[in-house]
């Protein structure tokens, strides 16, 4: 018997005991793995679905463990939208569950988008799995969540292909705001240096020169080696600001700031969106929230 057998058992029998199924008028389910693609898998879905999220917004993908109400939404689930390239580390019981019917679609794997390498921590040299940070790699992804919705649901298949290229032509137009914003930034200060390598995406986008002190928020955060080598490299380069993001804690980035005198900024939304009311409420807010933070920190000029 398969040692996760026991485990799966178990949040299956305390999740039948404890909840009860939401019901909709939409009679098809689908799950994202976390907000970012929830939100892509609105835009594309309309009301078509029911879409269900794993990790709440606000939460890390990366460190997230499944929960019994987790189990149920698998269990009803028709397509489980997800990231891949091994930012769900969680996704190994979703698989366990997964039954015949359950269509499991990595977007970042499938997606027609040359993916960038990490370039530091343990997982130097994998995919890096932050495509989505760029608007061409998020329309990367609408595109696989038009196709599998249409092959699941071919009678919506039309409205999901207007959708996709509504979307396609928004996230065009989103990259131009976005990079017009950064052009205020002078070059020699277009330095981008964070704790977790998400942001790479974004920055071979949008022309900074980049750094993190790990790799993925699942290994080991911010260790001696780590922080010994983000702290020789703040010494040769002197960037104006250091930045945080929303899901892990800033302690590394301010010791580091506070050794360098620098600015710490913050928080860059990366691996979640914010709350309803918050900066980052959706997918063009998140990237037009971390672009006016960099804009700000890093010296752009001002609006006359």
């Amino acid at each position: 018997m398969d040692k996760r057998t026991p485990w799966i058992f178990t949040l299956l029998l305390v999740t039948t005991v404890n909840s009860a199924p939401v019901l909709g008028e939409a009679s098809f389910n689908v799950i994202a793995s976390f907000s970012v693609i929830e939100d892509l898998v609105k835009r594309v879905a309309g009301d078509a679905v029911r879409i269900n999220t794993i990790v709440p917004a606000g939460e890390d993908v990366h460190r997230w463990e499944v929960t019994p109400p987790n189990v149920l939404a698998v269990e009803e689930a028709d397509i489980v939208f997800y990231n891949g390239y091994g930012l769900e580390p969680w996704m190994r019981h979703v698989k366990a569950m997964a039954g015949d019917t359950l269509t499991l679609t990595a977007l970042a794997e499938d997606a027609d988008y040359a993916p960038l390498a990490i370039n530091t921590g343990h997982y130097k040299g994998d995919p890096n799995p932050h495509m989505w940070m760029a608007p061409e790699g998020a329309a990367a992804y609408i595109d696989i969540i038009a196709q599998t919705l249409a092959q699941h649901y071919p009678e919506k298949a039309a409205d999901f292909k207007t959708r996709a290229a509504d979307t396609r032509e928004a996230l065009a137009a989103l990259d131009q705001q976005v990079k017009e914003r950064l052009d205020g930034i002078p070059q020699t200060n277009r330095v981008l240096y964070t704790s977790e390598a998400g942001m790479a995406y974004f920055a071979h986008a949008y022309n900074f020169e980049y750094a993190s002190i790990w790799g993925v928020n699942h290994e080991t955060l911010g260790s001696a080696q780590a922080m010994e080598t983000m702290n020789r490299r703040l010494t040769e380069q002197r960037p104006p600001a250091l930045f945080y993001e929303s899901t892990v804690p800033f302690i590394h980035m301010d010791a580091l700031a506070r050794s360098a005198e620098l600015t710490l900024s913050g928080p860059l939304y990366v691996d979640t969106l914010s709350a309803s009311d918050g900066a980052a409420y959706n997918y063009p807010a998140m990237l037009r929230h971390n672009a006016e933070l960099l804009h700000k920190a890093l010296g752009g000029a001002r609006e006359e």
